[in-house]
């Protein structure tokens, strides 16, 4: 994958909503509507939602940073919630820690409109032969 923007159909991004604004090899952003289809119970913004969108940032953004033959996928993701969120879209931002051989870390922030976080994850990849 170069660099991608959009989102990819017959997927979980297509499902939720998410849409890639941005993904270069440094920083990957995107946008997710907030309304009943990702609401808890409560009619809050759910936790796995936020922890999928924050999953997708981090992958786009290390499968445009991997070399030729070589994908990633998720091995460790935790996140912590910060604020609810009931309407409106958030936008998440996503951006390397470390970009190793076999593994790598992103960090990524969740905010709303205002720019509050709304949550905060780290991600880790294991980077493999490309199947």
């Amino acid at each position: 994958m170069s660099r991608f923007t959009g989102t990819l159909p017959n997927t979980l991004m297509q499902t939720l909503g998410i849409d890639i604004l941005e993904a270069t090899p440094e920083r990957v952003v995107a946008t997710m509507p907030v309304g009943p289809a990702v609401h808890q119970p409560y009619g809050l913004l759910h936790g796995g939602a936020s922890v999928a969108l924050a999953e997708t940032v981090a992958s786009v953004g290390g499968a445009v940073s991997v070399p030729e033959g070589k994908a990633v996928v998720g091995l460790e993701i935790n996140a912590n919630h910060l604020r609810g969120k009931r309407s409106g879209s958030v936008t998440a931002t996503a951006t390397p820690v470390h970009k190793g051989r076999s593994t790598q870390v992103w960090t990524v922030e969740i905010v709303d409109e205002a720019g509050q976080r709304v949550c905060v994850s780290r991600c880790t990849l294991a980077v493999i032969d490309h199947p």
